[in-house]
C-alpha cells in the first residue's frame, strides 16, 4: 500500500495544473526567510503605497526571481504598479510584471541569501478589504486566504514557503492596527499620521499573514499560559463584542492541554470585514462583523479558529489540495472540545450533521478529499474538506482507540510545529505511534470519493438471526461495522462485524428473539443507508 500512495503522489505531479508545477519549480531554488511590509493607507481613496524588504535564502544557483504580485491589465485599472526595484547595495534589477507575476533579473548562488526591495502603489482587487463596516466607518482588512495575499503583498504566495513577518503600517491615526506577532511601535507623525509596527517572532504562511486597520475598542482579557489573550471589536458593539469574545481564555486553555504550546505571541480575536465567517490569521483572528451578537451564537466559530492556531497555521498543509489537515483538524476538534465541555450527545449531533452533509455534497460532486484537480482554491471550501475530513479523524480515532489517537496527535503537531505536512506524513506518524498498517484505510477515505452505500436485511428464524449487507457503491470500502442487536426483554448487545466484502452474511448467537438490529449505534462510521427486516 505505499508503493500505492508513492505512485498516486508520482501521478499527481505528472498531471497536477501548471501553475501548481511552478510553485514547486520555485520552491527547490529559493526560501523567503522573511518579509518587511511598509504599507501606507489614507482616506482619501483605495490606493496604497507599499515597499517590501524580502530576504531569501537560495537553494540553487538562479537567475530569476519569481514574486506573486497582481498586475493591472495593460497597465490601467486595479491592481498593483512597480515603482522601484533593487537589490543588495540598492541596486536597480531589470523585471518584468504581467499576469500577476512580477520576475526579477538577478542572479545568486545556492546557500547565499540576500535581500530584494520592491516598491508598489495602486488599488488591491483583492485580498485587501477596503470598505465601510456595518456602522459606516472605513476599514481595511487583510484577507488573504487562500492566495489572494498576491493582490496587495509581493510573496510566494503558497502555504508552504513561510516566513517572518513585520507590518509597518502608516495610517491616519484615528486607526489602531493589528497586525500578526508582537507589537514593536506606536509613533504619531506631523500631518495627523500614525506608524504601528507589529513583529513575529515565528514563520507563519502568507495565508494567515495579515493586518487591519479600524476604531476599535480593545480589551486585554491576561495571559494564558504567557499568552497575551485580547477582544478587538468597533466601539458600537463593544459590551456584546467583548461578551463574545471573552471565552478565548478557557478554549487556548483547553488546546494547549490537549495538543501542545500555543505556536504564537498572542491571540486576538478582531470583528472584521472578512468575507468569511471566520479567518484563522495566525494570532489575530478576523471575525465576520456580523458574528458579533452579544448572545455567542458564534462561540463554535471562534473554537474553530482558534484551532487552526494549531492546525492549519502552525502545522500547515505543504500544498492546497491536503487542506483538510486544516479544516478537518478545525472541525473535529471544534466536536472534541464540544464532546469534554457538554457530552457526548452534542458531539453526537454534531457529527450526524457533518455526516449529512459529506452524503449530501457527494451526490453532487463525487470526489476525494485530496482532489488534485482543483486549480480554484477556494473550491476546497467544501464538504469534503471540512466536514468529511473531520470525520476521517473521527474514524481514526476508533481505528487507534482513545489512547493511541491523543498520542498521534501531540506526536504530530510537535513534528510539523511551523513546518508543513502531507497527509502521508500523518499517516507515518500514527502508524508509528499504533504500530498499525494505516496505508489501506488512509488510500479510501482520502484517495477515492463517496463513503459505504449500505442495504442491510436482517431476519430471525428458528432461533437463528442472520444479517446481509449489502454495498451499493461503486468504490470498495472495507471497514469495521457496529451492529447493536435490541431484545424484547430491554437489553442489547453490540458486536463489531469487519466488512471486507460488497455482500456480506453475518449469523451471529442470540439469546432470545430479536426486537430490532441497528447499524452503527455509536456513531462511528461515515456510511449511508439502512438496516430493514426481512
Amino acid at each position: 500500500m505505499k508503493r500505492f500512495l508513492s505512485i498516486l503522489l508520482l501521478t499527481f505531479f505528472q498531471v497536477a495544473p501548471v501553475a501548481a508545477q511552478k510553485h514547486h519549480k520555485r520552491f527547490e531554488a529559493m526560501d523567503v526567510q522573511h518579509y518587511r511590509f511598509e504599507i501606507t493607507l489614507n482616506d482619501e481613496n483605495n490606493e496604497i503605497k507599499g515597499k517590501a524588504i524580502i530576504q531569501i535564502k537560495f537553494k540553487k544557483d538562479v537567475t530569476h526571481v519569481y514574486l506573486d504580485l497582481a498586475s493591472r491589465v495593460n497597465g490601467i485599472g486595479d491592481g498593483m504598479k512597480i515603482t522601484g526595484i533593487a537589490g543588495p547595495h540598492d541596486q536597480g534589477l531589470h523585471y518584468t510584471h504581467e499576469d500577476d507575476v512580477l520576475s526579477l533579473l538577478f542572479s545568486a548562488k545556492q546557500g547565499e541569501t540576500h535581500e530584494l526591495k520592491v516598491e508598489y502603489q495602486g488599488v488591491p482587487k483583492n485580498g485587501l478589504i477596503i470598505a465601510e463596516n456595518k456602522f459606516g466607518e472605513r476599514t481595511f482588512f487583510g484577507d488573504n486566504w487562500p492566495d489572494r495575499g498576491k493582490h496587495y503583498l509581493p510573496t510566494v504566495d503558497h502555504p508552504s514557503d513561510k516566513a517572518t513577518v513585520d507590518w509597518v503600517i502608516t495610517a491616519p491615526e484615528h486607526y489602531q492596527v493589528i497586525g500578526n506577532g508582537r507589537l514593536i511601535e506606536t509613533t504619531n507623525l506631523e500631518g495627523g499620521m500614525k506608524i504601528t509596527r507589529w513583529r513575529t517572532d515565528v514563520p507563519i504562511p502568507t495565508k494567515v499573514m495579515v493586518f487591519g486597520a479600524a476604531r476599535f475598542a480593545v480589551e486585554y482579557l491576561g495571559r494564558t499560559y504567557g499568552t497575551e489573550v485580547s477582544s478587538w471589536v468597533y466601539p458600537q458593539d463593544r459590551d456584546a463584542g467583548f461578551y463574545d469574545y471573552a471565552i478565548a481564555p478557557e478554549i487556548l486553555d483547553w488546546f494547549i492541554n490537549h495538543v501542545g504550546p500555543y505556536p504564537f505571541s498572542k491571540l486576538a480575536n478582531v470583528q472584521s470585514k472578512t468575507m468569511f465567517g471566520g479567518m484563522e490569521n495566525a494570532g489575530n483572528i478576523f471575525y465576520s462583523e456580523r458574528s458579533v451578537t452579544g448572545e455567542r451564537r458564534s462561540a463554535g466559530t471562534v473554537v474553530h479558529e482558534i484551532a487552526h492556531q494549531w492546525f492549519g497555521n502552525s502545522a500547515s498543509e505543504a500544498d492546497w489540495h491536503h487542506a483538510w489537515l486544516s479544516e478537518g483538524f478545525a472541525t473535529y476538534f471544534t466536536n472534541l472540545y464540544y464532546e469534554q465541555k457538554e457530552g457526548r450527545d452534542n458531539f453526537v449531533n454534531r457529527l450526524k450533521t457533518q455526516r449529512f452533509r459529506v452524503i449530501q455534497f457527494s451526490k453532487s460532486k463525487p470526489v476525494p478529499i485530496v482532489d488534485t484537480s482543483i486549480i480554484d482554491y477556494m473550491q476546497a471550501l467544501n464538504a469534503n474538506t471540512y466536514q468529511k475530513g473531520g470525520w476521517v479523524l473521527h474514524m481514526l480515532r476508533r481505528e487507534v482507540g482513545d489512547e493511541h489517537f491523543w498520542e498521534g496527535i501531540r506526536a504530530y503537531y510537535k513534528k510539523y510545529t511551523l513546518s508543513n505536512a502531507l497527509s502521508e506524513d500523518l499517516r507515518d506518524v500514527f502508524e508509528e505511534v499504533s504500530g498499525q498498517e494505516l496505508d489501506g484505510f488512509f488510500r479510501q477515505w482520502l484517495y477515492q470519493p463517496g463513503q459505504p452505500q449500505l442495504d442491510a436485511k436482517w431476519h430471525y428464524n428458528e432461533g437463528k438471526l442472520e444479517v446481509q449487507i449489502n454495498q451499493t457503491q461503486i468504490e470498495d470500502f472495507e471497514f469495521d461495522l457496529d451492529i447493536e442487536v435490541i431484545y424484547e426483554d430491554g437489553t442489547s448487545e453490540k458486536h463489531t462485524v469487519p466488512i471486507t466484502s460488497k455482500t456480506q452474511v453475518w449469523s451471529p448467537e442470540v439469546k432470545s428473539k430479536p426486537l430490532d438490529v441497528k447499524l452503527d449505534p455509536d456513531t462511528w462510521l461515515l456510511f449511508e443507508g439502512k438496516i430493514e427486516r426481512k
